[in-house]
C-alpha cells in the first residue's frame, strides 16, 4: 500500500487523488469547476436519469463505481444523501462534502438527521451538511458547487469559513494573498474545525491558517491543534463574528455578570497563541504577513514616510497596539543624519522627507540605514498609484530601495499603503517576490504586525504548554455559601482575610469590637445576601461601640448573623478576583479593578486554568488599575507580590474543588502598601449540588 492510501480519511478528502460527484446541476458545476481549475485526477459522476455531466459518463448508483474515491461531493436531498454516505462508506470512500440542508438547522427532525447522517458515516471524513466545500489550489480541485476566485498556487494560506457566502467573498479578495484551501464547514456535524486545522497541519504547503467563525464546538480539541500549530511554527488567526451569550446561569456575583463566553474565546486565544482580529481586512492583511514573514521575533519596529502626516498616522495608531518604535541608536542617528542632511529630524517613526525622493543611491542608503536599527520589523508607508497616465517621478526609485535594504539586512519589513486601494497590484507581487509583505492599509498593517509579534512571542510557550482539559459537567442545582464560611474556606487555601468574629447581637458585636480596636466593619452574615451592600447590610469604618450597635440594630431586619472585622486601612487599590465556570473552558479566572469600580468600568482580564505566576502577573499589569499598583501621582506602590499571591491561593482553591465549584467572588480584594499585603474584605462561593 503507497503513503497516499495510507492517508487518514480527512486529509483523503481535502486532497484526493479521485473525485465522484453525486447529484445533478451542483453536482456539474462541481465538475466544471474541478476541470476549470485543473484536477489532474480520476473524476467520477452518479446519476441515474443523466447520461453524462460535464462530459463525465454517469453510473447509475454509488455501488457501480469502480474504486472507492478519495472525496465525494454529495448533493441530493437530505434523506437520499444519508443513504449515498453510507453506500460510499461501503465502497471505501476518504470522506464527502454534504451540500443538502434540511439537518440540525432546521429543528427535531434535521437534529435526527444529522445524528444519522454522522452514524452512517463511520470512519469517513464529513463536510457539512449544508455546506459548500473544499476549493483546493496546491492539489487543484474544487468540491465546490458555485463560482469562486481561487487560482493554483504552490504554497499559501488555508481560510476556513463556517459561512459559505463569506467563503465565497473572501476567495474573491484582490490582495494578492496566496490562498492554498478555501473551505467551507456549514453544520460541522461530524468533523468541525479542529479536526480540519489537524489535517491542514500535515500539509507544510500551508503556511498560514484563518478561521472565520461563529464559535467552538470543542476548546480542549481545538488547544490540542493550537500546540500542534506552534510546534509546527503555522500561526493560526482568528475571526469569531458576534458575542455569545454570557455563560453563567445565575448572575450571583460580579464576576458572572463581567465575563461571557466571548471573553472566554479572547483568554483562550492568548494562552493557545491565536491571533484575534476584529474584521475582514485585518484578518486577510494578516494572513499575508505571516504568509510572508511567519516570525516577528518583538514588538520594536521602525516605521518610514516621507511625510510628517503619515509618521504622525503611525505614532496615533500604535497606541491601539503593543508595538513600540525605539529611537535610534547613537550610530544609526549618525549614519541617518549624513545621508539625509541637518534639516530632516531624525526620529522613529521616521520622516525623512522629500530632499531625497527619486534619488536612487540616498534613499537606498537611508531605508537601509533605518533598517540596521535594533528592531524586530520595518514598516515603509508609500502609496503607489497605478496611473500609466503619469510619470511618476520616485516611486520607483523607492521601490527598488526597500527591495535592496530588506535584502541586505534581513530585517522582516512591511510596505504599507495609507489606504487600501493605494497598493499598485504590480508592485504588491514584485514586494511579495522579494519577501516584503505589501499590506493594503496602514490600520491593518499595524494590527497584522501587533498580531504576528503576539504569535511569534507565545510561540515557545505554547508549543510546550498542556492541551486544555474537556470541562466537567456539574448538576444544576447549586448551594451558596455565605461570606464567613467562603472567607474561612478560602483561608484555608492562602487567601488572606482579616481579623474577625461571628456574632449573633449587637452585645458579642461590641465585644468582639473592643477585642480587635476600633474601626471596625460590621455586615449582615446570610447566604441569600449576595450583594450586601445594596440591602443595606454593610456599615463600615464604625469608630465606637455605640455605632457598632446601632449597625446591628439596624441589620437584624436582613440577617441573624453579623460580621465583625478590623478596617483594613492604608488601601492603594481594590481589586475583583473571581471564578466563573465556562462550558467550553471550565474554571476561568478574572482579575479586575475591584470595589465601586467593578461594573462601572471595564478593566478586567482573564486567565485560563491550571495558571503560573508569570501569567498572572502579566494579567495584571496589562490593567488600567495598575498603574495605582505601581505607585501613582506620588502615591505609594501597592503590595504587587501580595496580590499574585492571592490569585495564586484562589488557583489552588479551583483547582482542588474543580468538581463542585461553581463560581467565586472576592470583591473587594484590599491591596496594601508594598511590603503590607493584600486581604479580601468580601468572599462568595457557590458551589454544586444541595
Amino acid at each position: 500500500m503507497t503513503d497516499l492510501l495510507k492517508r487518514k480519511p480527512l486529509e483523503r478528502l481535502l486532497r484526493p487523488l479521485s473525485v465522484v460527484v453525486i447529484g445533478g446541476r451542483e453536482a456539474e458545476k462541481c465538475l466544471v469547476e474541478c476541470q476549470k481549475i485543473g484536477f489532474e485526477g480520476t473524476l467520477y459522476a452518479v446519476n441515474p436519469r443523466r447520461e453524462q455531466l460535464a462530459g463525465i459518463p454517469c453510473y447509475r448508483h454509488i455501488e457501480d463505481l469502480p474504486e472507492g474515491p478519495d472525496a465525494a461531493f454529495i448533493c441530493i436531498p437530505a434523506d437520499a444523501t444519508i443513504e449515498a454516505i453510507a453506500a460510499l462508506r461501503d465502497k471505501g470512500t476518504g470522506g464527502a462534502v454534504c451540500y443538502a440542508s434540511g439537518f440540525s438547522e432546521t429543528g427535531d427532525l434535521g437534529r435526527e438527521r444529522q445524528a444519522a447522517l454522522v452514524e452512517a458515516a463511520g470512519e469517513m471524513g464529513v463536510m457539512g451538511p449544508n455546506c459548500y466545500g473544499i476549493v483546493n489550489c496546491l492539489d487543484r480541485v474544487a468540491l465546490w458547487p458555485d463560482d469562486h476566485g481561487g487560482t493554483p498556487v504552490d504554497r499559501g494560506v488555508a481560510i476556513v469559513s463556517q459561512s459559505g457566502n463569506v467563503a465565497i467573498s473572501l476567495s474573491m479578495q484582490d490582495r494578492g494573498l496566496p490562498v492554498a484551501q478555501l473551505m467551507a464547514l456549514g453544520n460541522q456535524a461530524k468533523d468541525g474545525v479542529p479536526e480540519v486545522v489537524e489535517a491542514l497541519l500535515s500539509d507544510e504547503r500551508i503556511s498560514a491558517i484563518g478561521l472565520f467563525i461563529e464559535g467552538v464546538r470543542d476548546m480542549a480539541a481545538l488547544s490540542r491543534v493550537a500546540i500542534d500549530a506552534a510546534r509546527k511554527s503555522v500561526p493560526i488567526v482568528v475571526l469569531k463574528n458576534g458575542s455569545s451569550e454570557k455563560a453563567a446561569e445565575i448572575a450571583l456575583s460580579h464576576t458572572s455578570s463581567m465575563t461571557g463566553s466571548d471573553a472566554v474565546f479572547d483568554a483562550f486565544c492568548h494562552r493557545y497563541g491565536i491571533a484575534r482580529v476584529h474584521s475582514l481586512p485585518v484578518f486577510l492583511e494578516t494572513l499575508k504577513l505571516l504568509h510572508v514573514c511567519p516570525t516577528i521575533g518583538g514588538r520594536r519596529f521602525v516605521s518610514m514616510s516621507c511625510s510628517g502626516g503619515e509618521a504622525g498616522l503611525v505614532a496615533d495608531l500604535i497606541e491601539r497596539t503593543r508595538l513600540e518604535t525605539p529611537g535610534f541608536s547613537e550610530e544609526r542617528h549618525a549614519a541617518l543624519e549624513t545621508v539625509l542632511g541637518p534639516k530632516v529630524d531624525i526620529g522613529n517613526p521616521l520622516d525623512y522627507h522629500t530632499y531625497i525622493w527619486g534619488e536612487a543611491e540616498p534613499i537606498r542608503a537611508c531605508f537601509t540605514e533605518a533598517l540596521k536599527a535594533d528592531v524586530d520589523a520595518a514598516l515603509l508607508v508609500l502609496d503607489t498609484p497605478d496611473r500609466s497616465d503619469l510619470p511618476l517621478y520616485g516611486w520607483k526609485e523607492a521601490e527598488a530601495a526597500i527591495l535592496s535594504a530588506a535584502a541586505e539586512t534581513g530585517t522582516p519589513t512591511l510596505v504599507a499603503s495609507s489606504i487600501q486601494e493605494n497598493m499598485a497590484p504590480g508592485l504588491r507581487q514584485r514586494l511579495l517576490d522579494g519577501g516584503i509583505a505589501p499590506i493594503q492599509g496602514l490600520e491593518e498593517a499595524l494590527l497584522a504586525l501587533d498580531a504576528a509579534a503576539m504569535i511569534s512571542e507565545r510561540r515557545a510557550l505554547v508549543a510546550g504548554s498542556e492541551p486544555m482539559a474537556a470541562p466537567s459537567v456539574l448538576v444544576q442545582q447549586s448551594r451558596t455559601l455565605d461570606e464567613w464560611r467562603s472567607k474561612k474556606l478560602l483561608a484555608a487555601y492562602g487567601l488572606p482575610v482579616p481579623e474577625g468574629a461571628l456574632v449573633s447581637d449587637a452585645t458579642e458585636a461590641v465585644a468582639a469590637a473592643e477585642a480587635f480596636g476600633y474601626p471596625v466593619v460590621v455586615k449582615a452574615c446570610s447566604e441569600t445576601l449576595a450583594h450586601k451592600t445594596e440591602a443595606g447590610g454593610v456599615a463600615l469604618n464604625l469608630p465606637d461601640g455605640d455605632a457598632v450597635n446601632d449597625a446591628v440594630e439596624r441589620m437584624g431586619e436582613i440577617a441573624d448573623r453579623f460580621i465583625v472585622e478590623r478596617m483594613a486601612s492604608g488601601a492603594v487599590a481594590e481589586l475583583i478576583l473571581g471564578l466563573s465556570r465556562d462550558p467550553q473552558a471550565g474554571l476561568v479566572m478574572m482579575v479586575g479593578a475591584g470595589g465601586i469600580l467593578a461594573e462601572l468600568v471595564e478593566d478586567n482580564a482573564l486567565i485560563l486554568l491550571p495558571t503560573d505566576r508569570e501569567e498572572v502577573l502579566a494579567a495584571i499589569e496589562g490593567l488600567k488599575v495598575a498603574k495605582l499598583l505601581r505607585g501613582y501621582r506620588g502615591k505609594p506602590a501597592g503590595d504587587l507580590e501580595a496580590v499574585v499571591d492571592a490569585v495564586m491561593a484562589i488557583a489552588k482553591f479551583a483547582e482542588a474543588e474543580a468538581d463542585w465549584l461553581m463560581e467565586l467572588d472576592v470583591n473587594p480584594l484590599i491591596v496594601l502598601p508594598e511590603g503590607q499585603g493584600a486581604v479580601a474584605a468580601d468572599a462568595l462561593v457557590r458551589l454544586s449540588g444541595g
